[in-house]
């Protein structure tokens, strides 16, 4: 068997967890952090992430190539996943409905980190009660010539129009060069 075929198994909280290639290099850049590493870290970081993330259907951004390659979305839950990895159904203004994915715990965020997910993309409502978000987000998703320094700009005029309705917004880097503000409300007006 090569290296890169190796599957590392991990047992979190009674859960049984396949790292598939743990081997591979998943940033080679400036820090040679391995697929396994990179399970270990968001394992260490778990109690925050799950914070943002637990009770909510995540869309999987999965870079299967490690971080320096190309990346895509993926809406539907996989039909090879374990037992105890929770899905919920989404339906959509077009009609359609995707099952996603539900991490509520350690495991399933080693899981998904083990897809290729590094950052985490969960909806803005709880898997309970759909139709009502607890989350707004303010996306700031600058185009080309937009500086950073721009960003943090609007970012604090978002943050005084959110003190001035009495808000509290939690910054977040989002891709290469974007923030998003999540500000959570109360989940009393539909999508």
């Amino acid at each position: 068997m090569r290296k890169e075929d190796a599957i590392e198994l991990l047992s979190i909280n009674g859960n049984e967890v396949r790292v598939t290639n743990p081997s591979k290099l998943y940033f080679s850049q400036q820090t040679k952090l391995s697929k396994l590493e990179l399970v270990h870290y968001y394992l260490s970081v778990a109690s925050g992430a799950l914070l943002g993330i637990r009770d909510r259907p995540l869309v999987l951004k999965r870079y299967v190539n490690g971080a320096e390659g190309a990346a895509f979305f993926q809406k539907r839950a996989p039909a090879q996943r374990p037992l105890w990895m929770r899905t919920i159904t989404l339906a959509f203004p077009s009609g359609r409905t995707a099952e996603e994915i539900v991490v509520d715990d350690a495991a399933g965020l080693a899981w998904i980190v083990n897809l290729g997910c590094i950052e985490l993309h969960p909806h803005p409502v709880r898997s309970g009660d759909l139709e009502h978000p607890d989350e707004l987000r303010v996306d700031l998703d600058p185009g080309p010539g937009v500086s950073w320094t721009d960003v943090r700009a609007v970012a604090l005029e978002v943050k005084s129009l959110l003190d001035e309705m009495g808000l509290c917004g939690w910054p977040k880097t989002s891709g290469s060069r974007g923030m998003h503000i999540n500000v959570r409300i109360y989940p009393q007006w539909g999508i």
